[in-house]
């Protein structure tokens, strides 16, 4: 430094007048050097203050000083002027820039490099100088210049231009100066359209006054707010975003400017409500779950506390819907369900809920209920709304309600068991007839007290070892395979008989012995496991746990019991099912019990009965289960329905999706197993395969099994696409046809199960409009398949029009003629 400074001194005398004193000249030159140390500090504060460094050259002599910068010899040599210490991608534009201005090119030089520092990092440097001598030919003889540290100013440069958030700069007066270009990819908006103008012109209208004035207000006394909002596109279309604004203030403390930073969040925002939607949401009627009226209810009991009013909780059954369902189909019955939930919810005050619990039952909570002869009121109404007929495509259909009701805090209950209560009330206006409605007394309820009875009963058929597994096998219809077994549990009654889960489960639900039969069931499970292992047959069992006994306290530890008093068992051949149908209302909880019983535990758990809770996707997301189980209702009718094929078809694209394995419950017949293996589905238990049975039969019927050789066979054969849809039509007519015959031939056939009569809804023509839409067969096939089709129900209906009139004789005469179109249809699949 001090070189550098004596240097600036020489200058100066240089430019002094010639006429100065030689003694004055003395006396400011000794006085210069008394101040030159103390003239040298305070350049070096400045300059390492400032973050700043100066340099001279001396370009004859090849003297350079640097100083506050480290000593970098750049203009020394070519080689080491550019080698060492500049990034090798800018050396080429230095070497540009500072030619030009020794040529006298340029007026100055002026460059921007990155350099590297003592820690091996880069960092970004803005090199200013100028020539300040020359000789007489011209030639530089001496440079000086500064170097300044911008790695910053780069850095948030490079964000500014290069971030995919979008950011603007407002001046004082919160008008858009500036603005990057993610701000116009997100908006559509570019700065000749915004600037000058306030950030409102992006406004969509969504926030009021007081929004944005709290927002103003929380600016100014913390310089910061965030937070989401609604705006508008160039185009008009709204979007959200996540925004911050930053209040920048100048050295006066006055306001300098704003700047603002947002995230487009609005995809966020339609899959989180989408989300919730599904997870609270019934999907047909877009009434909400159970989860969502549990919230509901407890909102309301803390409002009927502050008001001392009561609640009502009503249960509602639509009467004489099933035959709706089976004559016209499940789209006639769901457009049904869809408008009684419209009528419901037209019927109640807005701080009133209803919701769908699942098929046609409805469950009501009727807020503000300032007495018994208020809430009956209230629901006489509501059960003669729904008295009203429901006109579907120009059809007329009745439909009467069995209601049960009961009111809190009279029956001061949870949730759970307040539901049960009106259940039950429901179930007492059916077996008295019907479209009514019964009030649920719990002090003088007999159902009460027979089921207090029958618990106690129950509690003693386990210390009596009346419980038994009945063990039903799994197979891969593919391979043949028997990989498994499901361990269903039965009671051996002394008196009544073998009688079946559905008739006493029930009355444990929720409560601790519930629990305690889960556990009989796994030691029972792995005890059978061990004698099996015993007669050399290796396979996997799976039990079913309920979701309350799975969120038990002791549930792992019990568990893990379990698997320790068996040793020989391997803890991946037990599978834990749980029933999807019920409520899974704790998610965070049970999924963590899922994750510890395959993490620590090496168990799998299975979801049974997928597809008929309240909130499959959610619980198909969230769930760690690596098994689904399509439930036996979509199953079993399969064939007779394309509803249920749709359903069980997105079921395994979800399960594929999900990257989930799916088996079919409910397959009882061939038939049943060759569509599922064409869908997809190669698991698979039920009739068709073998009933449940107890472990003696089972051993015997495991050493005689042989795998179903039409499965085997299609599993072997490569079916094209149309081969596939062909034989899916091969299938379902087949079952169509033999329904139809058989109930031809009964004299008494129950009239709400015949199979489907309008042409539209049966598996043939939902399979014709499929295919024509996916244009995968020739318009000939179609337009006969179509034709012949049409022929085939056109009689059909005049055949059940006459076997309901009581023409049966008439009826069964036409049978030849109905074959000889069935044959045609068949041979034209062949």
């Amino acid at each position: 430094m001090g070189v550098l400074i004596k240097t600036v001194l020489t200058m100066y005398d240089t430019l002094s007048s010639r006429s100065l004193d030689l003694m004055r000249e003395k006396s400011l030159r000794e006085q210069a050097e008394k101040n030159l140390e103390v003239s040298e500090e305070r350049w070096k504060f400045v300059l390492e203050s400032s973050g700043e460094s100066i340099w001279d050259w001396d370009i004859s002599n090849a003297n350079y000083v640097e100083l506050a910068f480290p000593t970098m010899k750049l203009f020394e040599d070519t080689e080491a002027k550019y080698g060492n210490d500049i990034h090798p991608a800018d050396i080429e534009t230095m070497k540009i820039d500072f030619s030009s201005h020794i040529a006298g090119e340029t007026d100055f030089y002026i460059n921007k490099h990155r350099r590297i520092r003592s820690d091996g990092s880069w960092s970004w440097v803005l090199s200013r100088g100028k020539v300040v001598s020359r000789n007489a030919e011209g030639t530089p003889t001496r440079m000086v210049g500064m170097h300044s540290d911008i790695t910053e100013r780069e850095l948030a440069s490079l964000i500014y231009h290069n971030s995919s958030q979008g950011m603007f700069v407002c001046d004082a007066d919160n008008k858009i100066i500036s603005i990057n270009p993610a701000f116009t990819t997100i908006t559509g908006y570019t700065i000749h359209d915004v600037a000058s103008n306030p950030p409102k012109l992006l406004s969509s209208g969504r926030h009021g006054r007081e929004f944005y004035k709290e927002m103003w207000a929380t600016i100014e006394q913390e310089g910061q707010w965030q937070g989401e909002i609604w705006n508008k596109r160039k185009n008009g279309e709204e979007f959200a975003e996540r925004l911050i604004i930053n209040r920048v203030d100048g050295d006066d403390g006055s306001v300098d400017h704003y700047i603002a930073l947002f995230l487009d969040i609005t995809d966020q925002k339609i899959a989180d409500e989408q989300i919730f939607r599904n997870a609270y949401y019934d999907q047909l009627t877009g009434l909400p779950n159970r989860a969502l009226f549990s919230d509901r209810f407890n909102q309301a009991i803390a409002r009927s506390r502050r008001t001392n009013h009561q609640l009502a909780i009503c249960f509602i059954d639509l009467d004489n819907f099933k035959p709706i369902n089976d004559t016209y189909g499940h789209e006639v019955g769901d457009r049904v369900l869809v408008e009684t939930a419209h009528r419901l919810k037209k019927s109640l005050r807005e701080e009133d809920t209803v919701s769908r619990l699942g098929g046609d039952e409805f469950v009501l909570l009727l807020s503000e209920i300032i007495s018994l002869a208020d809430a009956e009121s209230r629901v006489e109404r509501i059960a003669h709304e729904l008295t009203q007929p429901f006109i579907i495509d120009g059809d007329s259909h009745l439909i009467t309600s069995s209601i049960g009701m009961t009111i809190y805090p009279d029956d001061n209950a949870d949730i759970d068991l307040l539901l049960r209560h009106a259940d039950q009330a429901m179930y007492s206006a059916k077996m008295e007839g019907k479209n009514r409605y019964r009030l649920f007394n719990p002090l003088h309820h007999k159902e009460s007290v027979s089921r207090q009875e029958q618990l106690e009963r129950l509690r003693e058929a386990i210390v009596r070892n009346e419980l038994q597994l009945y063990y039903q096998p799994k197979v891969n219809m593919a391979t043949g395979e028997l990989y498994g077994v499901e361990g269903l549990i039965r009671w051996n009654h002394p008196e009544k008989g073998l009688i079946p889960p559905l008739q006493f489960l029930p009355l444990v639900d929720g409560t601790e012995q519930e629990n305690q039969i889960g556990e009989w069931v796994i030691n029972e499970a792995l005890q059978q496991m061990v004698l099996w292992q015993q007669e050399g047959i290796e396979l996997e069992v799976s039990v079913n746990i309920s979701a309350h006994h799975l969120q038990s306290d002791k549930f792992l530890t019990t568990l893990e019991s379990a698997l320790s008093k068996h040793p020989t068992v391997s803890s991946n051949q037990l599978q834990l099912e749980i029933l999807e149908s019920t409520t899974l209302s704790n998610l965070d909880r049970i999924t963590s019990i899922i994750t510890s019983c395959k993490q620590v535990l090496g168990i799998e758990v299975a979801l049974d009965d997928f597809g008929t809770g309240y909130s499959s996707l959610t619980h198909l997301r969230y769930l760690p289960a690596r098994i689904l189980k399509i439930d036996q209702s979509f199953v079993r009718d399969i064939l007779d329905d394309s509803d249920d094929y749709s359903i069980i078809d997105g079921v395994i694209g979800l399960a594929n999706s999900f990257n989930r394995e799916v088996i079919a419950e409910g397959v009882e017949s061939t038939a049943h197993g060759e569509l599922l293996l064409i869908m997809g589905c190669e698991y698979a238990q039920g009739y068709g395969i073998a009933k449940p049975m107890p472990a003696d039969e089972f051993s015997k019927w495991h050493s005689s099994y042989q795998p179903n050789q039409q499965w085997l066979g299609y599993a072997n054969s490569e079916l094209s696409l149309n081969e596939k849809s062909k034989k899916i039509l091969q299938l379902t007519m087949e079952r169509w046809y033999q329904l139809f015959i058989t109930n031809l031939k009964t004299d008494h056939a129950d009239l709400h199960h015949w199979p489907i009569l309008d042409k539209r809804k049966c598996h043939c023509g939902f399979w014709v409009e499929r295919i024509k839409q996916e244009g995968r067969q020739s318009r000939k096939f179609l337009s006969s398949l179509d034709a012949t089709h049409l022929e085939m129900h056109t009689l059909a209906n005049q055949l059940y029009e006459l076997y309901t009139a009581g023409e049966i004789e008439a009826a069964r005469n036409g049978i030849d003629a109905l074959q000889k179109i069935f044959e045609k249809v068949n041979s034209s699949l062949s």
